[in-house]
């Protein structure tokens, strides 16, 4: 059991980091749309790359946190990561969304920091657990 118990709290630690870090990197793009080609830097701010950070934030946060609410039963970490989720996809699916610049930043920014959230608070939800009789878990 504890070895399911620490990887759920990696799972959340590695999610919100990764979020949290996908947030900044929304947030600075603008900045560095300037220097990346003489940093070398402009395949990591293609939209491919944003594609697949998209998904793979995707997949880990709903596996993530549906098996932390399978354990806690509470909705707030869901109630973060839903709407985070939608600002995401919205950024890389809405054509003139995905196309103007300081829209797309404020919600993929938006988006990254709510999916960030939710994981420090699915993992706060996790740790808060107490096993007694009524816990299925």
């Amino acid at each position: 059991m504890p070895l399911r118990s620490n990887f759920r709290h990696f799972l959340d630690r590695f999610g919100a980091l990764g979020s949290l870090l996908c947030a900044v990197h929304c947030a600075v793009l603008p900045m560095l749309l300037a220097a990346a080609p003489a940093l070398g830097l402009s395949f990591w701010l293609s939209g491919e790359v944003e594609a697949v950070i998209v998904v793979f934030v995707t997949l880990l946060g709903l596996f993530s946190l549906i098996f932390g609410y399978r354990r806690h039963r509470a909705m707030q970490a869901l109630a973060l990561l839903v709407p985070g989720l939608l600002l995401l996809w919205a950024g890389l699916l809405h054509a003139e969304l995905h196309h103007s610049l300081i829209p797309h930043t404020i919600v993929m920014t938006l988006g990254g920091m709510l999916v960030g959230f939710a994981h420090l608070v699915n993992l706060r939800l996790n740790q808060g657990h107490v096993h007694d009789a009524s816990c299925v878990h």
